[in-house]
């Protein structure tokens, strides 16, 4: 974490959100000074973060008079302000159509699977477990696939894309799904963490089941 004096970038989350974990990892890749704000639930629904983010969810980040919340759009601002190489969020239209379709992964089945699961697994909440189960399976055999004969999701670098796939897959085990079947996402995984300034998503205690 950034311990600059004067950070003009604020982000709100918690350790464990694997929301908050993407834009501070890619804050921290990026090497850019910010203020690191812990937003538990008894401050998500304080005015004064709900009058950050109305739908009182992590993360927010603050970057002078922008507020911004959902981690997707952070990331995307993040990449097209700050990374002068502009190989993060790649505008060429083949790999720019691939980081958005793993986006939509990262908002879509990524969501509704491992995270769900996990969610579930450790904090309980709306849903079913089993349905979890059944789209995180579905999801990491289609990774699996695609990472056998490629390095990276959506180019031949690592992009956005990975970053905004990793927290959650990396923590599929604690929903208790594990990634003994898939090599080639555990290889990607290796990958991920090593990339440079990158600090790995934390791990949390898994409850044993009933």
């Amino acid at each position: 974490m950034s311990t600059s004096t004067d950070p003009t970038i604020t982000l709100y989350g918690t350790p464990l959100s694997g929301h908050a974990h993407r834009v501070e990892a890619f804050l921290n890749i990026l090497g850019l000074p910010y203020r690191y704000v812990e937003a538990n639930a008894e401050v998500r629904r304080s005015d004064a973060f709900l009058a950050l983010n109305p739908f009182g969810q992590i993360p927010v980040l603050v970057d002078g008079d922008l507020v911004l919340p959902d981690s997707v759009a952070i990331l995307v601002y993040l990449a097209d302000r700050y990374d002068a190489s502009g190989l993060w969020n790649p505008k060429a239209p083949d790999q720019a159509a691939q980081v958005q379709r793993w986006l939509s992964v990262a908002a879509g089945d990524l969501r509704f699977g491992p995270a769900l699961a996990r969610i579930l697994t450790l904090w309980g909440g709306a849903g079913t477990l089993a349905d979890a189960h059944r789209i995180a399976e579905h999801l990491l055999r289609f990774m699996d696939s695609h990472l056998a004969t490629r390095d990276w999701l959506a180019a031949e670098r690592p992009t956005i894309a990975d970053i905004a796939c990793y927290a959650y897959v990396a923590r599929a085990p604690e929903g208790h799904i594990p990634l003994d079947p898939y090599p080639a996402v555990r290889r990607w995984l290796e990958r991920v963490e090593a990339i440079p300034a990158l600090t790995p998503m934390p791990e949390s205690t898994i409850p044993q089941p009933a």
